[in-house]
C-alpha cells in the first residue's frame, strides 16, 4: 500500500512537534505541516492530502472555518477532517465541528493511545477506499473489455455466418444441377450397367451434400438458430424406413441389417420427425462405416409410458470394429473422432455424433455409447414422445417420380438462373410437365422479358449477376399493371439460412425453395401458387 499524506495545522509550533513525534510510529504515512491556515490550503490543493488534524483555536481562520474551506472545495472535499480542540467538550461545539465537515474530535491533552488509535482507523479507512476505487476502476475496465469481447465475437460470428452462407451457395448450386441430372437419368431408359453409375453418382453427391449440412446444422447449434419443429406422424413407419433404405446399403457390404421394433411403441406420435431421422440416421451409417462383416441392429424399446407421455429408447447396435474405451467420449464432441489412425481409412468431419448429441439435447433427450473394442458398439438415444390419435386429415402420399406427374396446362415460365447446369435442368423438369419456358441470366433480363411477355410463374434465383433475384422482384412487385406484379414468383435459393429465406418472402416472393430441392417438392409449389391447383398430396 502507498503510503498516504497526513497534514498537521496548528499556530503553535510546539503542538505541531509533539503531534508529529505521536505519530510517527503510524507506518504508510506522510506527515505535512503549517502554522498558516492559508498555507495549509494551499498545501491541500497542491498535494494530496488524506487526513488533516486541525486545530480548532487560530487567528485569522479558525478550525472550523478552515474545514469548511476545504469541503466547500471539489479538490479538497475528499480530505478527512479531524478537529484538535483544548476547548469546552459541551455538544455545541461537537455540532459545530461536525457540520463544518470534520469526522471526529481529539481533545487536548490528547491521549496517546486513543489518537493513534483514531488515526489508524481513518488510514485504514482511506487504504479501503483506494482499494474500492482501484476495483471500480478495474472493474469498468474489464467491462469495457467484455463489451469488446463481446462485439469482437458477435463480429466473428456475423463473419462466420456470412462465409458459410456463401460456402453453401457455391456449393449448393453446382450440387443442385449435379442432382437434378441424376433425378433426369434415373428417368431414362438405362442399361444395368448405366443404372449402377447413376447409382453410385447419386450416392457421392448425397454424401456432399451430407458433409455441408452437418457444417450447418454445428452453426446453427451452436448460434442458438436451431428451431425444433413439432409434428404428428406415424413412428412406426418412419421406423420401417430405415429398414428399406440401409438395407440396400447393407447388402452391398455383405452385412445383416434389421429393425427390431417394441410392440408397446405408440402407433402415431408428436415429436420433431426430421431431427429424429437426423439422429438415427447418422446412428446406422456410423455403424455402417465401420462395420466390415457380421450385422447392425436398430432397436427401438418403449422403456415406460405415464399417460401419452412415452419414453422411448432408439438403439444402433454393430459387430464393427468398436472404440476404445479412454475413446468413447470423445467421439461426440465436434471435429474428433475415437481415434485418428482410422481417419485416413474411413474418412469422415468428425461432426457426425456432435450434432447427434446437441440435437438430442435440444429435443430433451441423451445420447450414450458404450463399445467393446475389435467387437462392436452400440449408440443409444433415449427421450420421451408424445401419442397421438391418427390425424383424420392426413393423406395418403403417393410416390411417383417426377416424370409421372400430371402436366401443366402449358404453363408458360419464366426462369431466372445464371447458372447453366441448374437452367439447363430445370427447362428439362418444366418441359417435362409440359410448360413453355424461357431462360434468362441476370435479374435485368428478367425485367425486361417480364415486360415485354406474358408469364403464369417465375423461377428467380436469388444471386445474380448486375440484378440480384431480390432487387428483380422488388420492381416486378412495384409494376403499374395490377395483373402484372401479382404473377406468382418462387425463389430458388442455395442459401439455408432461415433469414435470406425470410427476405425472399419480404421482397414479395411467393414461395422459396432451397437447392438441392426435389423435383417433387418444385412441382407441389409450382401447383399450390399457380392456378392450376393440383390436389394431390404428392411425394418423390
Amino acid at each position: 500500500m502507498s503510503a498516504i499524506n497526513l497534514l498537521i495545522l496548528d499556530d503553535k509550533e510546539e503542538n505541531i512537534i509533539s503531534l508529529s513525534a505521536l505519530l510517527s510510529d503510524i507506518g504508510n504515512i506522510n506527515i505535512i505541516s503549517s502554522t498558516d491556515p492559508n498555507e495549509a490550503l494551499k498545501i491541500c490543493w497542491m498535494k494530496d492530502i488524506s487526513i488533516a488534524l486541525v486545530d480548532v483555536q487560530m487567528p485569522e481562520i479558525n478550525g472550523f472555518e478552515f474545514v469548511s474551506l476545504l469541503k466547500s472545495n471539489s479538490r479538497t472535499s475528499h480530505i478527512m477532517a479531524i478537529m484538535v480542540t483544548a476547548i469546552s467538550k459541551e455538544d455545541k461545539y461537537l455540532i459545530r465541528g461536525l457540520e463544518s465537515g470534520a469526522v471526529d474530535y481529539l481533545y487536548k491533552p490528547l491521549n496517546p493511545e486513543i489518537t493513534i488509535a483514531k488515526v489508524t482507523s481513518f488510514i485504514k479507512q482511506i487504504h479501503i477506499q483506494e482499494e474500492i476505487i482501484q476495483k471500480n476502476i478495474e472493474l469498468e475496465q474489464s467491462k469495457k473489455a467484455l463489451i469488446q469481447a463481446n462485439k469482437d465475437a458477435e463480429q466473428a460470428r456475423r463473419s462466420k455466418e456470412i462465409f458459410l452462407a456463401n460456402m453453401s451457395h457455391e456449393i449448393r448450386t453446382p450440387i443442385n444441377g449435379i442432382m437434378g441430372i441424376v433425378h433426369m437419368l434415373k428417368s431414362a431408359n438405362l442399361n444395368p450397367e448405366q443404372i449402377d453409375w447413376i447409382n453410385r453418382l447419386d450416392n457421392a453427391s448425397n454424401s456432399l451434400l451430407l458433409i455441408i449440412n452437418d457444417i450447418l446444422d454445428i452453426s446453427k447449434i451452436d448460434s442458438g438458430m436451431m428451431k425444433i419443429e413439432f409434428e404428428d406422424f406415424d413412428l412406426k413407419a418412419m421406423i420401417l424406413e430405415f429398414d428399406k433404405i440401409f438395407k440396400f446399403k447393407a447388402t452391398n457390404k455383405n452385412l445383416e441389417f434389421e429393425v427390431i421394433l417394441d410392440e408397446a411403441l405408440p402407433q402415431y406420435v408428436k415429436f420433431d420427425t426430421l431431427r429424429l431421422q437426423q439422429i438415427i440416421s447418422n446412428f446406422i451409417s456410423n455403424s455402417l462405416k465401420f462395420t466390415e462383416k457380421g450385422k447392425i441392429s436398430l432397436i427401438v424399446t418403449n422403456v415406460e409410458n405415464i399417460g401419452d407421455q412415452h419414453t422411448i429408447r432408439f438403439v444402433v447396435k454393430d459387430t464393427g470394429i468398436g472404440i476404445k474405451p479412454e475413446a468413447v467420449e470423445k467421439i461426440f464432441q465436434a471435429f474428433e473422432q475415437g481415434d485418428y489412425g482410422i481417419t485416413k481409412k474411413f474418412g469422415g468431419t468428425g461432426l457426425g455424433l456432435a450434432i447427434v448429441k446437441r440435437l438430442s439435447e435440444l429435443l430433451g433427450g441423451n445420447v450414450s455409447a458404450k463399445s467393446t473394442y475389435g467387437q462392436g458398439s452400440e449408440f443409444s438415444f433415449v427421450t420421451t414422445i408424445q401419442k397421438v390419435e391418427k390425424s383424420t386429415h392426413e393423406k395418403e402420399k403417393v410416390r411417383l417420380q417426377y416424370t409421372q406427374l400430371p402436366k401443366l396446362d402449358k404453363l408458360n415460365v419464366l426462369v431466372a438462373e445464371d447458372n447453366e447446369l441448374n437452367s439447363f435442368m430445370l427447362s428439362h423438369m418444366l418441359q417435362t410437365w409440359s410448360c413453355n419456358v424461357k431462360v434468362v441470366r441476370n435479374g435485368i433480363l428478367a425485367l425486361e422479358e417480364f415486360e415485354s411477355n406474358t408469364y403464369d410463374l417465375i423461377l428467380m434465383d436469388t444471386h445474380m449477376p448486375i440484378m440480384s433475384g431480390f432487387e428483380a422482384i422488388k420492381e416486378i412487385r412495384n409494376n403499374h399493371d395490377l395483373g402484372k406484379r401479382n404473377i406468382p414468383i418462387i425463389t430458388i435459393s442455395a442459401s439455408v439460412l432461415e433469414h435470406e429465406q425470410q427476405a425472399a418472402f419480404e421482397v414479395g416472393a411467393d414461395d422459396v425453395i432451397g437447392k438441392p430441392f426435389n423435383p417433387v417438392d418444385l412441382y407441389n409449389k409450382i401447383t399450390k401458387n399457380c392456378s392450376s391447383k393440383n390436389e394431390n398430396n404428392i411425394t418423390f
